[in-house]
């Protein structure tokens, strides 16, 4: 595999790559002088200046695109044209037409496409998985929660994601917002239909002439099924270092998930609660296939991406069809969401529907899910 970026995204997809049993044999700097620079830093076999250079040498058989997002589109356009596989960090593109690009080339391509939307790969987030689509939930009525950090809080904190110029027209948003959305779309399979944002920028920043984009938004939505939906994201919140927390309010019973406790998963019932442990001799087939520890040694963000980088691979060398693995085409759905809070932030307030069909299944079926990113959805191979 070969990465395009050396930043702290690039370090942590090289680990996950060896620890999938890949070669890291190259990685991309931003110039001539910085190739060496870039593989010592990732820890590649040898560094380019350049991307073209690296595909014309390299011989990755997977590209790994973790730059800055406004050069995401050009860098997998690149290594699809190459007959690279491609793993892109999310969000896939800075606006749904352009992520739907992204899908048509994939497509054309016949190549793997995967985005780490890698919460997903959390054990309780698969048990939270199978106990809804076994319908222990009874009707879903209610979904709450939100995704807070607090690195950005200050004035003096800074960053290329608050220049738009770099990091696209939405920040919070697209940067975690994202992986909450996917994260509900996925254990429910339902699906947000419209929903009403409110977003602010709460800190001044001078990395740009231009506005800066937003710090927190706001979202109340109805799903497809008629769920109703609020959601916090937030980039300010002091103290919340990366709280992503979900709720699923049940008529039988309610489940609750916190990536920062990612060990448990809460169950509530009229009848008392319970707190279910990660332990692979209790949980569902589904979610023992990715606790790797035994009970009480905790696992965390890193074994979730090398779990999620494993599953793409095995996809590349055709050995398997994972369940549950994000592709393109739910970079285009995280994409077509953001574009709706973005529209509905700025006419404020206004209810707006997704871009894209907006089929979908009863909450918790998770055999008859439709598939993410609408009815004109091109998923690519592997999904």
């Amino acid at each position: 595999m070969a990465v395009v970026g050396a930043g702290f995204m690039g370090r942590v997809h090289a680990e996950a790559a060896r620890r999938a049993g890949a070669a890291v044999v190259a990685a991309v700097a931003s110039t001539p002088g910085g190739a060496d620079h870039a593989a010592g830093t990732v820890g590649a076999e040898r560094g380019y200046p350049d991307l073209a250079s690296l595909l014309a040498e390299a011989g990755a058989d997977v590209v790994h695109v973790c730059t800055p997002n406004v050069r995401h589109a050009e860098a997998v356009e690149a290594a699809l044209a190459a007959g690279a596989h491609v793993v892109c960090e999310k969000p896939l593109a800075v606006g749904a037409a352009q992520a739907e690009g992204l899908v048509d080339a994939a497509v054309a391509a016949g190549r793997v496409t995967a985005v780490p939307f890698v919460y997903r790969f959390h054990p309780m987030v698969r048990e939270l998985r199978a106990r809804l689509a076994s319908g222990q939930a009874g009707v879903v009525s209610t979904v709450s929660g939100g995704y807070l950090q607090d690195w950005l809080s200050r004035p003096g904190d800074d960053d290329w994601r608050v220049d738009p110029a770099v990091g696209g027209p939405s920040r919070a948003f697209a940067d975690i917002g994202s992986h909450w959305c996917d994260l509900f779309e996925f254990v429910t399979g339902d699906r947000i239909h419209r929903l009403s944002a409110q977003t602010a920028t709460v800190q001044p920043r001078t990395r740009s002439s231009a506005t800066p984009t937003e710090d927190a938004a706001v979202v109340q939505f109805t799903t497809g099924s008629g769920v109703l939906g609020t959601l916090v994201v937030s980039q300010v919140a002091a103290g919340r270092k990366n709280r992503l927390h979900l709720e699923v309010s049940g008529t039988e019973s309610s489940f609750a998930f916190d990536q920062e406790d990612p060990e448990r998963l809460w169950v509530g019932r009229r009848e008392g609660n319970q707190v279910l442990l990660r332990d692979p001799e209790t949980l569902s087939a589904a979610a023992a296939k990715y606790a790797r520890l035994p009970a009480g040694h905790a696992q965390g963000y890193q074994d979730c991406f090398d779990a999620f980088v494993a599953d793409t691979y095995r996809a590349v060398l055709g050995e398997d069809q994972p369940d549950g693995l994000p592709t393109f085409a739910d970079g285009l759905r995280a994409a077509r969401i953001t574009d709706a809070v973005l529209a509905s932030a700025a006419s404020a307030g206004a209810w707006t529907s997704v871009g894209g069909a907006d089929e979908r299944t009863s909450v918790g079926g998770a055999d008859e899910r439709t598939p993410v990113g609408g009815a004109d959805d091109r998923t690519g191979v592997g999904r």
